[in-house]
């Protein structure tokens, strides 16, 4: 994940980033009032901040207000880069351990939870890892301590229990992988060209 940015300078990335992963936008204003992926993100922050800082309980109640108005639950704890996008949002679980690279997208139903062997201790990373730039499709189920490699694809519904290369393509249940195609490769880096972004 990259460095920080200012809060202004990020909000305005995030707003970016929704326009450029969705056609039906039509101004940035819309994006901001409308759509609630994005404001469970910046809820997220706000939570993590709080996280952070020792404040837990605070962020554990912020984070199922957050859940409550949006729809999706978000763990203060996940640790999330930047440019990530919720399309839809609506039923999106994302676990206290999971870690969530630069350039992400997740449509709506997906989640990123937790699997631990049993006497696993307290804290221990139970929850998966999707590097820069995968995309995860509607329904999909992330399950464990899985590293899903960067500009990957799993498919809608998919179950996935176990690491993927990059730049793979994840179906089925349960999800097995094969490369993904350069032209589908080379599409989704071009989606999250975002020095060419304009809000």
């Amino acid at each position: 994940m990259t460095d920080r940015v200012g809060i202004l300078a990020r909000l305005r990335e995030d707003i970016a980033t929704a326009r450029a992963h969705d056609p039906a936008s039509r101004s940035a204003i819309e994006v901001v009032l409308a759509y609630s992926g994005l404001h469970a993100i910046w809820g997220y922050r706000v939570m993590h901040g709080l996280w952070v800082a020792g404040f837990r309980l605070p962020a554990r109640l912020g984070s199922q207000l957050v859940r409550f108005l949006t729809g999706v639950e978000i763990h203060p704890g996940a640790r999330i880069g930047r440019r990530f996008f919720i399309d839809h949002g609506m039923g999106i679980v994302i676990g206290e351990t999971a870690v969530v690279g630069d350039d992400v997208m997740l449509y709506h139903g997906v989640t990123l939870g937790g699997k631990a062997p049993r006497g696993a201790p307290r804290g221990a990373k139970r929850h998966p890892t999707l590097q820069d730039g995968v995309t995860v499709g509607a329904g999909a189920k992330v399950l464990g301590d899985v590293t899903i490699g960067a500009w990957s694809a799993i498919g809608a519904n998919a179950v996935v229990t176990k690491d993927a290369p990059a730049h793979s393509l994840i179906v089925g249940i349960p999800a097995t992988f094969k490369p993904l195609s350069h032209e589908t490769a080379d599409a989704a880096r071009g989606v999250h060209d975002w020095h060419d972004w304009h809000i």
